[in-house]
C-alpha cells in the first residue's frame, strides 16, 4: 500500500526538469535577469540587492517552477577567458537565453562574435534560443530591430530552431514574464529531441 501511495504521489507531483543556459558577455545583466526571474516565479524568495550584483566568475544557478515544469538555470560568466567553458554545458541544455547589453553599442560586435561561436556548436543544434535585449529602459540603447536582425534574422541555422528576440530590463523586470512564457512553450514542443530530467 505504501508503495502504491508513493507511486501515486510521484505521478501527481513529479515535474519535468529542463536546463537553461544563460549566456552573454560580462556585465550584460545575466545574473540580474536570473535574480529577477527567481523573484518573480518563486514565492517568498527575497533575493539579493540587484544594484550590488558584480560580474560572475564561474557559475550561478537557480530554479523556478512554472507551467507544471521546472526550469533549472545555469548562469555562466561572460568574460572572454570564461567563454571557453560554455561548451561544457551545451549537451545537457534544453534552451539558451543569450543576454545582450543593448546600452553598450561599443561591445555589440564582441557580443555577436561570442554568439556566433556559441550558436555554431553542433551540440546546440535545434535548441530554442531567446535573445534578451537587456537594458532597453536606458536612453540611446540599440534598437530592437537592429538586435533582432543581428542575432536572429541573419543566422542561417535559425530556420532549424525556435528563436525570439525579447525587449527587456532585468533591473525592472520588464519583458521577463513574456520571455519565460515563450521559452517554456518552445521547450515543451522540443522535448522529443531534448527530453527532460524527471524530478
Amino acid at each position: 500500500m505504501f508503495t502504491l501511495m508513493t507511486g501515486f504521489y510521484k505521478y501527481m507531483f513529479k515535474k519535468d526538469e529542463y536546463f537553461v543556459l544563460i549566456l552573454g558577455l560580462d556585465n550584460a545583466g545575466k545574473t540580474t535577469f536570473l535574480e529577477q526571474t527567481k523573484t518573480k516565479f518563486n514565492r517568498n524568495y527575497k533575493g539579493i540587492n540587484l544594484k550590488k550584483i558584480t560580474s560572475t566568475v564561474g557559475l550561478n544557478i537557480g530554479k523556478i517552477d512554472t507551467s507544471n515544469i521546472r526550469l533549472s538555470f545555469w548562469d555562466l560568466g561572460g568574460q572572454e577567458e570564461l567563454q571557453s567553458l560554455w561548451d561544457k554545458y551545451y549537451a545537457e541544455s534544453n534552451a539558451i537565453i543569450y543576454v545582450v547589453d543593448s546600452s553598450d553599442e561599443n561591445r555589440l560586435d564582441e557580443s555577436k562574435s561570442a554568439f556566433d561561436q556559441m550558436i555554431s556548436n553542433a551540440s546546440l543544434q535545434g535548441v530554442p534560443l531567446l535573445v534578451l535585449a537587456n537594458k532597453q529602459d536606458l536612453p540611446n540603447c540599440v534598437s530592437m530591430n537592429i538586435i533582432d536582425k543581428l542575432f536572429c534574422q541573419e543566422q542561417s541555422d535559425m530556420i532549424q530552431r525556435s528563436c525570439k528576440t525579447q525587449s527587456a530590463s532585468a533591473l525592472t523586470g520588464e519583458g521577463i514574464d513574456e520571455g519565460i512564457k515563450w521559452l517554456v512553450n518552445c521547450i515543451k514542443n522540443n522535448s522529443f529531441f531534448r527530453p527532460p530530467l524527471q524530478t
